[in-house]
């Protein structure tokens, strides 16, 4: 079943292509999962991942993670306002809100997450738990010290110098 939309504009056919092919590359070559991300600003890549999970023990080791690092570093800039991340794949929840924080601007995917449960990386028990209230989370949650906690964001709120985002 095809999830694909309109929306494409020039150039998304040859970046999502360079993403698709960063993860079939760096799966071959044993750096991870089937995974590929390119960030692109203005036209130009600023940024690149694939999957290192296994390569480097890092469960966060996402390609969209590592892609959005890449482009940070390049940029010099916390953020990627304006930016385009191409991925070969639906982002899980954890790439999703790294795209968020990023502040990308659109996202532009290959498979879907259905595609990627059928090849082995299932993520809907996360985007369920997600939507459950915390008590009612299979990962226990214990709140303690809120009010220590509290007292710094106080400390941050009131900080002269701090930087916004």
């Amino acid at each position: 079943m095809s999830t694909e939309t309109t929306g494409q504009t020039t150039g998304d056919v040859a970046f999502l292509r360079r993403a698709i092919a960063l993860s079939r590359t760096n799966m071959l070559a044993g750096e991870g999962g089937p995974f590929g991300a390119v960030v692109v600003r203005d036209g130009h890549v600023v940024g690149e991942g694939w999957n290192r999970v296994t390569s480097t023990n890092d469960p966060t080791a996402h390609a969209e993670v590592v892609a959005i690092r890449d482009a940070c570093r390049h940029e010099n800039a916390y953020h990627l306002a304006g930016a385009t991340l191409y991925t070969s794949c639906e982002p899980c929840p954890m790439c999703l809100a790294a795209a968020y924080w990023a502040r990308v601007e659109r996202i532009v995917y290959a498979a879907s997450r259905e595609d990627a449960a059928a090849a082995g990386f299932d993520d809907a028990h996360i985007y369920g738990e997600v939507a459950l209230p915390i008590a009612e989370r299979r990962l226990p949650m214990v709140c303690q010290l809120s009010d220590e906690a509290r007292a710094v964001f106080g400390e941050w709120v009131e900080k002269a110098d701090r930087i916004p985002y």
